[in-house]
């Protein structure tokens, strides 16, 4: 046994431990969702295609309507539940499914549409440092980072899908058609452009009356979140109107039809209290040349004159328990982002920082004044926001 793994990464496990982290990953993860509808399809693509339909208890079946809400935590809407009376009567039924760490839209996307860790796909947070440039690159608007194909080079499961002859439907705003993120993390798809919610569910159901697998997305819960808090009446009126159509599409789809609902990750409403920012921190300051990731799960790249475990001891002394901070060896040996490529390990922080209860870590200089009033964020461990549903309704 290396000092590596004696000393500092039993110190992070415990650290974990008390954080009271969900572990992400694994055989409830949500880079197996995919390869198991895949597998009820007939078509065993991806390696892990027949273990994960197993795991997972899906039955076989022609069509499969898969549905991601944006910001769903399974604890969240646990703790809501009156205010979802479709998805209430079966979210007991199974157990919550895991997201990815950080636990975040492009990351948790990355592994949902591809069935692989983050640590393949390289979609590591909100913003990650490109490192040929050395610059912050944005995961989800997709500026300042290379073609979607070259960052993430895994093939999605849609890819494997339609080359097996397999229908693949995916239906989301025009505005994502194209987009960065829908090209790294779902291409292979046919695009169906629908606006609004009752649109995408009659454009779902008019793609159910062939075989083969739709995907809806619905973002407007996540939304609601990030501006009011998902405790806010708002967020609460985002997940009744998504229920109420939830319950439509069940009516509607074709006899037989297999309904997934899961989503990407949960969220925590801030504590302005316990908000540190790094720009007016001269010692979290000290030795970092860029912030990436996002205010509950932070990629800190160093400078060169700088040595990763004592700014991670820095961060400690200043965050307390409000954090579990780690170097990037500590991290990646952790499995904190699952097998990492030997690309992608560079866009892995020299020290990452996951946040605790209800704290954040911001960057003025970096974040636009918008962002830093959000009421509503994710990305950490808690199960809050990795804890997802996983509703599983045959028609």
């Amino acid at each position: 046994m290396t000092d590596l793994q004696s000393g500092p990464l039993e110190r992070l496990a415990a650290d974990v431990a008390a954080a009271g982290f969900v572990t992400p990953g694994g055989t409830r993860g949500i880079a197996r969702v995919l390869p198991a509808l895949a597998s009820a399809l007939g078509h065993d693509v991806h390696p892990d295609a027949a273990d994960a339909r197993r795991d997972l208890d899906v039955p076989r079946t022609s069509r499969v309507c898969v549905v991601l809400v944006d910001g769903l935590g399974f604890t969240n809407l646990a703790e809501r539940s009156g205010h979802s009376p479709f998805l209430r009567r079966h979210l007991h039924e199974r157990e919550p499914l895991t997201s990815t760490f950080p636990s975040t839209t492009a990351t948790a996307m990355g592994s949902f549409g591809t069935g692989a860790s983050p640590g393949r796909t390289a979609m590591l947070g909100y913003t990650v440092r490109e490192p040929a440039s050395g610059r912050l690159g944005n995961l989800v608007s997709w500026t300042g980072l290379p073609h979607a194909h070259t960052w993430q080079r895994v093939p999605t499961l849609f890819e494997q899908l339609t080359a097996d002859g397999a229908s693949v439907t995916s239906v989301g705003p025009q505005r994502f058609a194209g987009s960065g993120l829908t090209e790294a993390a779902l291409r292979g798809a046919t695009y169906a452009a629908a606006q609004g919610l009752t649109q995408r569910v009659d454009a779902a159901v008019a793609a159910l009356r062939r075989p083969g697998l739709v995907y809806l997305y619905w973002g407007d819960v996540d939304k609601a979140g990030h501006h009011h808090g998902w405790g806010s009446w708002q967020w609460g009126d985002e997940v009744e109107a998504f229920d109420r159509e939830l319950a439509r599409l069940a009516r509607s789809v074709p006899a037989g039809t297999l309904l997934l609902v899961t989503a990407d990750h949960g969220m925590v409403d801030v504590d302005r209290a316990q908000r540190w920012d790094v720009a007016q921190h001269p010692v979290l300051a000290d030795g970092v040349a860029l912030v990436a990731g996002e205010p509950r799960a932070l990629h800190l790249h160093l400078d060169e004159r700088s040595a990763s475990e004592q700014v991670a001891r820095r961060w400690r002394e200043v965050l307390g328990d409000a954090a579990v901070v780690a170097t990037r060896e500590e991290a990646v040996g952790s499995g904190w982002f699952g097998p990492v490529d030997p690309h992608v390990l560079p866009v892995v922080g020299d020290v990452v920082v996951a946040m605790t209860g209800r704290a954040t870590v911001v960057d003025s200089a970096t974040q636009t004044p918008a962002s830093l009033e959000l009421v509503g964020v994710h990305g950490s461990g808690t199960p809050h926001e990795v804890l997802v549903p996983f509703v599983l309704v045959s028609t």
